[in-house]
């Protein structure tokens, strides 16, 4: 149990120092940029954009630890603390020191996102699902993505970047769950795992996340967009998983009120940070 939560929160510091390292170089680039493999290309030859991303993999290797040793229930909410690293760092490196409203908005998104997992406690379900199926998942969430996108057009700073951070987190969301689907075909062989339309989507949805999301970074703080991708990317992996591929979820009162209660503060805790002047102040 040790292991599991020091391993799960080397993995959350991790993924804090990345997403602020990374943010930091995508809000050097041109506005030009924004939504473009442009934005990318030029990010990958940025030192220090390169060591986010090697420590996004080190987070990675710590998060494969802790789930070794520990179940997904106790090492996700752990994860999820790289908002209280990654924001107030942001902050720091902008000689900004959070106040009363931002450390209230931070802890509520955490507390939040916690709650409602914790409640939810997601089961396996089986990702052969038939093709109609997936094809309502990608409309819905396509259909989703582009509204935000064209929302996020309509404004500028830390709202930008909250709507450019949920298409992001719609994409990766939908991501996992195409990860998922073919990690299942890979069992099957290598032939099933080449000719499966799931792995080339994956690799598209891939990419198309990464792009979104480094835009996001680069549209306004990172207390306005990691929130948001934190929630989002969950939030539609359980419910592609729950609707479509049979997972089951906690469904008493209990369960269900607590996840409600943590939705509702997770939300409350964005506005918070969306709306604040000190943030503001850093787009």
């Amino acid at each position: 149990m040790v292991v599991t939560v020091l391993a799960a929160l080397a993995a959350g510091a991790a993924f804090a120092v990345a997403g602020v390292l990374q943010q930091r170089a995508a809000a050097r680039r041109p506005d030009g940029d924004t939504l473009s493999l442009r934005l990318v290309r030029a990010l990958a030859r940025d030192p220090m954009w390169l060591t986010g991303i090697g420590l996004a993999v080190v987070a990675y290797v710590f998060q494969s630890v802790a789930l070794a040793f520990g179940p997904l229930s106790l090492v996700q909410p752990l994860i999820i603390s790289e908002l209280l690293f990654a924001i107030p760092l942001s902050a720091r490196l902008r000689h900004r020191s959070l106040g009363a409203r931002e450390w209230a908005g931070t802890l509520a998104v955490t507390a939040g996102l916690t709650t409602a997992l914790a409640a939810a406690r997601p089961g396996a379900g089986d990702p052969a699902v038939p093709l109609r199926s997936w094809l309502l998942v990608l409309a819905a969430v396509g259909g989703l993505v582009a509204l935000t996108l064209a929302l996020g057009r309509r404004t500028a700073g830390a709202p930008k970047a909250s709507l450019l951070g949920l298409a992001g987190g719609l994409v990766m969301g939908t991501q996992s769950v195409l990860l998922d689907a073919t990690v299942e075909r890979l069992g099957e062989g290598l032939g099933a795992l080449l000719s499966s339309w799931q792995t080339y989507l994956l690799v598209v949805a891939s990419v198309a996340g990464l792009v979104l999301i480094q835009s996001a970074f680069q549209a306004g703080p990172l207390a306005a967009s990691m929130p948001v991708i934190d929630a989002t990317e969950p939030a539609v992996a359980v419910t592609v998983g729950v609707a479509v591929f049979g997972e089951t979820i906690r469904t008493g009162t209990v369960p269900l009120t607590c996840a409600a209660v943590g939705v509702a503060v997770l939300l409350a805790g964005i506005v918070l940070l969306d709306t604040s002047p000190l943030f503001r102040g850093l787009d």
